[in-house]
């Protein structure tokens, strides 16, 4: 699909997206402004380590995981509860503990309607990590400088105890050289692993004094000013962005849907014809007669283009009787006829207009004709209906205020259309027409409804299919199209009638630039043609 498909698309289903996007802002809009606001107070800590300017990747390691540890600490069961006790609260407020990426920061961030408790609760916990870090890491067990202080007191117990020793032996027996040798080297032994032991002890010391002032205070949190929930503007931009999403899916989910006929490439795939006439939408109370009433307007422009089209279809084979018909009810057969054949008058053919239509018939009503009118003292029948059972033509024939013209009615219903329209009657009242007129023009029922249309279609030249844009379903223009098929009707082609007119459309482009430029240009010909004729 290219480009411009999806442009149409979105174009024809605008009013779909604009209610998905009003109504989803809306929403967005009335639950921002209804939600209660929330406070964000941040206290940040530092965590000092061992590992401090180290570049050691062990000592990275444990760094890495003392701030992981006081974070998930921050966080437990004891600290929570003292907090809900310090602070006389019901339960502990939401609270996110974060460690900032390359640093020895630790920012706890509480979140509460109230500002003044977000702040007193940021700093509180803030504190009580700091006053209960060093039982919390070690969990109540000894530390290794406490280890190492008892192991150092026994070495320095055991040197002592190893020199009086030496000290005796070399008094009382100064001959005997071996033990005192034995009771040398045992001091020398004894005094390596003191001083071993001290070298630990005082690691641990260095150590363990870092650990017990590893956390301080850089910032402690302040009342919030501001709410930092709801965020109006952020909340709002991501209503229209998923509202605009969303009415987009919705219109290609709809077009998806969607089984009608909306341009001519959907006549062409769907059926296989050409559309040799898009006839845009009339407006609610328009003149329907656009072509008399308003001949500059695009509409007008339409028809005439239309007309054109169907006399270059038969060039070879000249169309003298033209059936118009559509698949259903209410897709613009009538007005379609009754336009057509004053755009063929204004072009200076001759043109007979026939409402074949027995069942709901219109075209009378279009050009403003009496159907009650007497044409003898004895009966109603006339028109179509009187034609065929009295045989008459000439007199039936009503003239209307186009010049080259004329109507013939529908006349008093019959009980029996379908037979009347497959009769030899009327077979010889078209050939009798068309040896009268240039073209013949007849309306007929639809093809679904009722067979009329079917067994009217075997007697004309062409069969003109009329389709309303956004109407008329594949379906059923399909099952229209091989009704009148099957018994041996030659399709001329479509006339995809209701088109938008609107602003952006491809009707509106196309006769805004050749309707009213080159159209108008006709017309005028056709008028002064139109003069001169009658001058002469």
């Amino acid at each position: 699909m290219e480009l411009r498909s999806y442009i149409t698309i979105l174009w024809r289903r605008k009013w779909v997206i604009a209610v998905t996007l009003a109504v989803t802002v809306t929403i967005v809009v009335a639950g921002t402004f209804t939600m209660a606001p929330t406070y964000t107070a941040s206290a940040t800590l530092r965590v000092a380590t061992a590992a401090a300017g180290s570049v050691d990747y062990a000592d990275y390691i444990y760094a890495e995981r003392l701030m992981n540890t006081y974070a998930q600490i921050a966080t437990s069961g004891p600290v929570l509860e003292e907090l809900v006790q310090r602070l006389d609260l019901n339960e502990p407020p939401q609270i996110e503990v974060e460690i900032v990426a390359n640093t020895e920061l630790m920012q706890i961030t509480v979140e509460d309607p109230n500002p003044i408790l977000a702040r007193e609760a940021a700093n509180t916990l803030a504190e009580i990590l700091i006053a209960q870090s060093t039982e919390l890491y070690s969990g109540g067990a000894r530390s290794a400088q406490e280890i190492l202080g008892q192991q150092l007191a026994q070495i320095e117990r055991e040197l002592d105890q190893a020199r009086r020793e030496y000290e005796n032996l070399a008094a009382q027996s100064p001959e005997d050289a071996e033990r005192i040798a034995a009771a040398s080297r045992s001091i020398a032994l004894k005094e390596q692993t003191y001083a071993m032991l001290l070298e630990q002890y005082e690691q641990a010391r260095i150590r363990e004094a870092i650990r017990a002032n590893a956390l301080s205070v850089v910032e402690p949190a302040v009342v919030p000013e501001t709410p930092s929930k709801p965020r109006q503007v952020l909340n709002i931009a991501l209503g229209f962005m998923v509202g605009l999403a969303g009415g987009t899916g919705l219109a290609f989910l709809f077009e998806n849907l969607d089984d009608t006929i909306k341009t001519p490439d959907d006549v062409s795939g769907a059926l296989g014809l050409g559309t040799l006439g898009a006839i845009g939408r009339l407006a609610k109370g328009e003149e329907q007669l656009v072509v008399a009433a308003q001949p500059l307007s695009p509409v007008a422009e339409a028809f005439r283009a239309l007309c054109t089209n169907i006399r270059f279809s038969g060039v070879d084979n000249p169309l003298r009787t033209l059936l118009v018909t559509s698949p259903s009810l209410t897709e613009g057969k009538s007005i379609t006829v009754a336009n057509l054949a004053v755009a063929m008058a204004q072009a200076g053919l001759r043109v007979v207009a026939v409402d074949a239509d027995l069942r709901r018939p219109r075209l009378g009503q279009l050009f403003g004709l009496d159907l009650r009118e007497q044409v003898t003292t004895e009966r109603l029948w006339w028109g179509l209906s009187g034609s065929l059972l009295e045989g008459r033509t000439n007199g039936q024939l009503r003239p209307v205020q186009v010049q080259g013209l004329r109507v013939l009615p529908s006349g008093e219903l019959p009980p029996n259309p379908a037979e009347l329209m497959g009769s030899q009657h009327m077979q010889r009242l078209l050939h009798e027409l068309a040896q009268q007129v240039d073209v013949v023009l007849i309306d007929s029922p639809p093809v679904l409804p009722v067979a009329d249309a079917t067994a009217l279609a075997k007697a004309v030249d062409g069969v003109l299919l009329v389709l309303e844009a956004g109407h008329t379903r594949r379906k059923a223009a399909r099952q229209a199209v091989e009704s009148l098929r099957q018994v041996g009707a030659n399709l001329v082609g479509v006339v995809l009638n209701g088109v938008p007119t609107d602003r952006g459309s491809y009707y509106y482009s196309y006769h805004e630039t050749y309707g009213n430029g080159r159209g108008k240009r006709k017309h005028r010909r056709r008028r002064l043609f139109g003069k001169r004729r009658k001058a002469d």
